[in-house]
Order: C-alpha cells, then sequence, then structure tokens
C-alpha cells in the first residue's frame, strides 16, 4: 500500500470528494486508511462502571471510519500526485512522487 500513517491526503471518490486530511491509520491487510474529518460516523456506546477508574460515559460518539485506499491521493505542496517507488545505489527502497520525482 502506497500510503502511510502521516500522510496528507485529499479524497476523490465517495461522499467527503474533495476534502483532505492527514491519516491517522492505515490498515494495509483490508486496503483502508483512516482520515481525519473524513467520514464521520455515530457510534453509539453503553455506559459502563467496571472498576474504580473505567467508569465510562455512555452516549453518541462521531468518530472517523474507515475509506478504501483507492479513494485517497497524497498530497504534495498542495498538489494531487501519484506515488511511485525507487531503488538507491545502497539498495534503500523509497516513495517517490510521480510529479517531481522527489521521496517523500
Amino acid at each position: 500500500m502506497k500510503i502511510k500513517k502521516g500522510d496528507e491526503v485529499v479524497v476523490i471518490a465517495g461522499k467527503d470528494k474533495g476534502a483532505t486530511g492527514k491519516v491517522i491509520l492505515a490498515d494495509p491487510k483490508r486496503e483502508r486508511v483512516v482520515v481525519e474529518g473524513v467520514n464521520m460516523v455515530k457510534r453509539h456506546s453503553k455506559e459502563t462502571n467496571s472498576g474504580p477508574r473505567g467508569a465510562k460515559e455512555g452516549g453518541v460518539v462521531t468518530k472517523e471510519g474507515p475509506i478504501d485506499v483507492s479513494n485517497v491521493m497524497l498530497l504534495e505542496n498542495g498538489k494531487r500526485t501519484r506515488v511511485g517507488y525507487r531503488i538507491n545505489e545502497d539498495g534503500t527502497k523509497v516513495r517517490i512522487s510521480r510529479r517531481t520525482g522527489k521521496e517523500i
């Protein structure tokens, strides 16, 4: 997967098309990413009282949901770019921007 945690991305498809944000979580196994402020979903949580410090308040919590990695694109200097790979002379594999050719 070419998108990593901490990357700045833009959503290119779906209900949040055009939104930008930082990747909070990347799940390569399911090919999903969680982007801050994108795909906000509501979860109902039950009030729990499991222990003296484990008291949790119940209610409706709004948080980010995962979206498919194919629906986001990396941002570089405010512009969308594709991601490629290059192998350096010392044998290390680095991500590069297809727009500029620079390392990400």
